[in-house]
């Protein structure tokens, strides 16, 4: 296992994977507080053209909780990029076959699915961590990052949310071919959620609940009200996981 997450890493250096993540993540981090502060100065720009057309614009006060707004709009985005770029960590071993070698030599399929996991979940926190330091840097450099309430709650929150699509995305990729399927599934099972969860008695019951983190800091939401959505989500990555484990068993390279 130790070994096979050896060649996980050489592999994501080598295609340039571990490179171009970690420049969307900073650069989402860059970007939070670079628009929140941008912000006051493109209204003063556009006002002339707004007064124009019969629109009066007032001064914009902008703090951390603008830049923080920034970061969880973004924040999809980035799990997007994050998902797309991975969705072929299974499925390309077995178009190439390189997998049919390790298992003839005799290494369990489940340290191989645990490994690629583990990277996986590591990969997403080292990441995500990075985006969250970045914009946590700024926002304490311009403004204060005390007017947020709950904020690393609300960042765990959203970071196991991550987690959770991850679980799907392995799941999905141990009972499919192909890197289409993968997303497929995984996009279907996550905007399925994301539509139940706009029934007001089952949002606070479901993973969705966990990237609304601007409720957290502004306190509209205290955390009590998303210690179930975390069960949920804790429990699926569970269940996705253990039949991960048991398709990948039993499936025919």
């Amino acid at each position: 296992m130790k070994a096979f997450m050896k060649k996980e890493w050489m592999e994501w250096n080598r295609t340039g994977r571990a490179l171009i993540l970690l420049l969307v993540f900073a650069l989402f981090g860059i970007m939070n507080p670079a628009f929140a502060k941008l912000t006051p100065w493109m209204m003063e720009m556009m006002s002339e053209s707004l007064a124009d057309a019969g629109l009066v614009t007032s001064s914009v006060q902008v703090d951390a909780l603008t830049s923080w707004a920034q970061f969880y709009k973004n924040l999809p985005v980035q799990l997007i990029i994050f998902v797309l770029i991975i969705s072929g960590n299974f499925t390309t071993e077995y178009e190439k076959e390189t997998l049919i070698l390790v298992f003839t030599k005799g290494l369990p399929r489940k340290s191989v699915l645990t490994a690629k996991a583990a990277f996986l979940f590591g990969s997403w926190t080292v990441f995500y961590a990075v985006c969250f330091g970045i914009t946590y840097g700024y926002n304490a450099y311009f403004w204060d990052n005390g007017i947020a309430e709950n904020l690393f709650f609300a960042a765990v929150c959203s970071w196991l949310y991550g987690i959770w699509v991850i679980a799907l995305l392995i799941f999905f990729s141990g009972v499919s071919k192909s890197s289409p399927q993968v997303l497929l599934g995984t996009g279907g099972a996550a905007m399925g959620v994301y539509l139940l969860g706009m029934f007001p008695k089952l949002d606070d019951l479901l993973p969705s609940r966990l990237m609304n983190g601007m409720a957290l800091l502004q306190n509209t939401y205290s955390p009590k009200d998303y210690y179930t959505g975390m069960a949920a989500a804790g429990l699926m990555v569970f269940v996705c996981m253990a039949l991960a484990v048991f398709c990948f068993d039993r499936k025919q390279l």
